[in-house]
């Protein structure tokens, strides 16, 4: 096999989705991580407004290696990320690949997320001039280890979501939780119901604080890998989802909290009624992403059993504007995004 011939498109055929999807299930069984992250592969499945591109490297018409590129983010610059199938690795199909995007994104700024720490995507980013910028941590705890009751102030009462009743609600609320946050607070009605259409979704697992009938927090919880999908079927889930390369495993998703309910504990206490929750599905541990730099988190989920499992990082190309700051007191899952599963 030669040079890949790497092509650039805004929209996929339903055959070439089916032949990334395929590629991205073999690399995450070959790496027992995703390569690519969640709102990736919903824009991968489903397309969206957001002008994306897609670019396949393809070797004799055998699509070896696939990137996606967001050119969105004027302040920080595009974003990408990349995955080249197993049986092909460690011919330079990874570095055409980034290449490329480099050439693709406007003014050459160009941010790489490598998910998991790998040596192989380190020693990429290094030769190509990138740098280190950005690191969210995976942090895990045991289901099986002891959990204290959450606590809740006696007016707050607890429930869950209610698809089609609370959705605008809900979008309204998360906008304000992390309007500092752009990837997270900007969500739409339309980034919910994709996610609700998702195989993994459960009502049951979506859990809302309210206070005099009006939201005030909430904590959306994730079960994936292995056979675990969502609810019953009519509720969002009930079917097996993609690979994901390891056992079944809890995810607090997103914890959210109204700015002017801060201070009462709500947090905690939402996080450990979905905890409560995620050991009773059946996995075995939970796991989370927060900010390396967000010590404030960081310290409250330690004081909950997690420690650090694994970590994404973020390299850059040295002409790149400096990243903007978050706010240590939101939890998101997003690799913006995170959540990347």
């Amino acid at each position: 096999m030669g040079e890949p011939r790497v092509v650039v498109a805004e929209k996929l055929s339903s055959q070439q989705v089916r032949a990334v999807t395929e590629l991205v299930d073999g690399a995450t069984e070959e790496d027992a991580v995703r390569p690519l992250s969640e709102h990736v592969m919903l824009h991968l499945r489903y397309g969206g407004e957001v002008p994306a591109r897609h670019l396949l490297a393809l070797v004799d018409d055998q699509l070896v290696g696939y990137a996606h590129l967001d050119p969105t983010d004027e302040v920080e610059g595009p974003s990408g990320e990349l995955t080249i199938d197993p049986r092909y690795r460690g011919r330079g199909y990874g570095r055409a690949l980034a290449t490329r995007m480099l050439a693709e994104a406007p003014n050459g700024r160009l941010r790489l997320w490598a998910h998991g720490h790998h040596p192989a995507a380190a020693g990429l980013a290094a030769s190509m001039g990138f740098r280190r910028i950005r690191s969210l941590w995976q942090m895990r705890r045991s289901l099986f280890a002891p959990l204290e009751p959450p606590v809740f102030p006696d007016d707050v009462r607890l429930r869950t979501f209610v698809v089609g009743q609370d959705d605008a609600a809900w979008v309204d609320l998360n906008a304000r939780a992390f309007a500092d946050h752009p990837e997270q607070g900007s969500w739409t009605l339309k980034d919910l119901r994709q996610r609700v259409r998702e195989p993994w979704f459960d009502t049951d697992g979506f859990f809302l604080a309210e206070r005099a009938g009006r939201l005030v927090g909430f904590h959306w919880t994730k079960v994936h890998g292995g056979d675990m999908g969502g609810g019953p079927e009519g509720q969002g889930g009930g079917k097996r989802g993609g690979r994901h390369g390891h056992e079944p495993i809890g995810e607090v998703y997103v914890v959210g909290v109204d700015p002017d309910e801060r201070g009462y504990g709500l947090g905690k206490a939402l996080t450990l009624v979905g905890l409560r929750y995620l050991r009773s599905r059946g996995p075995a541990q939970a796991m989370l992403y927060v900010e390396e730099t967000n010590i404030t988190a960081i310290r409250l989920y330690e004081s909950l059993g997690f420690t650090h499992w694994d970590s994404d990082v973020m390299f850059a190309s040295q002409n790149r504007a400096p990243r903007r700051g978050a706010d240590p007191d939101v939890h998101s899952n997003d690799d913006g995004q995170r959540d990347r599963h």
